[in-house]
């Protein structure tokens, strides 16, 4: 295990001494998905472990973060945990990725060694959902004249209870 995680991973070596890599990297390390949230302060915590099984060198573990990113239905901003689970079976070309077992999923090797960064901010792109959204209901709306969210439901019944405050019958 290492104290310190490396940038650069020669994942076919680390499998041969199924090494693990147990640590943390800041959220802001990682541009691509820094562009995509609302704030990019924080910490991805990594837990991989490299093995093989035969011939073939893979890595399983976890990614878990939590970030900020605006909610696609009321535009403010929500906490989303990504916990992404990683199965890679690192190969050297398609044929042997279309080979592989369903649980693992193929990273194709094009160099000797790839950044470990690259590797874990891919992973947590994916994991991104296309639209975010709050697990509950949002009525929010953005007032575009005085930029103030205000919580505004859709009533059907609203009319009825205007004529009912009226006493126009």
């Amino acid at each position: 295990m290492l104290d310190r995680l490396p940038n650069f991973i020669d994942p076919l070596v680390f499998a041969d001494r199924q090494r693990q890599l147990t640590g943390e990297i800041a959220l802001n390390n990682f541009s691509r998905l820094s562009d995509l949230l609302s704030d990019d302060n924080g910490k991805v915590t990594v837990d991989l472990f490299f093995s093989k099984i035969k011939r073939l060198a893979i890595v399983h573990g976890n990614i878990k973060v939590t970030v900020k990113i605006e909610c696609q239905s009321c535009l403010a901003t929500m906490d989303l945990l990504l916990d992404v689970p990683i199965n890679l079976a690192f190969v050297e070309s398609l044929d042997e990725a279309d080979k592989l077992a369903g649980e693992y999923e193929p990273f194709v090797l094009k160099e000797k060694k790839i950044s470990l960064n690259q590797l874990i901010e891919d992973e947590l792109l994916l994991a991104l959902p296309d639209f975010p959204r709050h697990q509950h209901v949002c009525f929010s709306y953005v007032d575009e004249t005085t930029n103030d969210k205000t919580v505004q439901p859709n009533n059907p019944f609203a009319i009825l209870a205007q004529l009912k405050n009226t006493g126009d019958q």
